[in-house]
């Protein structure tokens, strides 16, 4: 796992994230900081999480390290606001009531055999043809979900019969560094 980010660090990208959201919400423009911390400018996969009441609200991001962390964590909050299918857009009023999680990720890696599988430490992308799907390394216990049903809901996550993953689909796992607003 690459260095964990210390508390000024994750308080930056947390607060980076809402203002982000916030600036896009009111100027339709994405804001444009360039932090001088190196680690921040180091490139990294990442997602970023909105919850309403402990109830998700949104969720998008980057499993590999295509742009430096902190504009991954910017082009993630507004996504994660405005871009997730599965919600209406955010409004600036909802921004006060959403919590920010944000998770920074290592480089996926293949596994061979299932067994490999951490639940709780690892997140899981599932791929097969066009198909891929990716559960994050907390989604489990917050579900109280077993390997195997983890293995499955990520199947279903990518599109793909529940049992896919016992078919020959590629299975990859990934750790994040996990921090939230209080």
């Amino acid at each position: 796992m690459p260095s964990a980010l210390s508390a000024s660090q994750k308080k930056f990208l947390l607060d980076l994230a809402r203002q982000a959201i916030e600036h896009y919400l009111k100027e339709k423009k994405t804001i444009s900081i360039v932090p001088e911390d190196k680690e921040l400018n180091q490139k990294r996969g990442a997602f970023v999480t909105l919850k309403n009441r402990d109830q998700l609200r949104g969720c998008i991001g980057y499993p590999l390290p295509l742009k430096p962390l902190y504009q991954t964590i910017i082009d993630a909050a507004i996504a994660a606001a405005t871009q997730d299918y599965r919600f209406p857009p955010l409004t600036l009023p909802e921004l006060q009531q959403i919590k920010i999680e944000i998770s920074v990720l290592t480089l996926p890696r293949r596994v061979k055999d299932p067994q490999e599988i951490e639940v709780g430490r690892h997140g899981l992308i599932i791929s097969k043809g066009f198909h891929k799907g990716l559960l994050l390394p907390q989604v489990p216990g917050e579900w109280g979900w077993d390997r195997e049903t983890f293995l499955r809901h990520t199947c279903l996550k990518a599109g793909l019969a529940e049992d896919e993953w016992q078919k020959g689909a590629t299975i990859e796992v990934f750790e994040a560094e996990v921090f939230a607003e209080d």
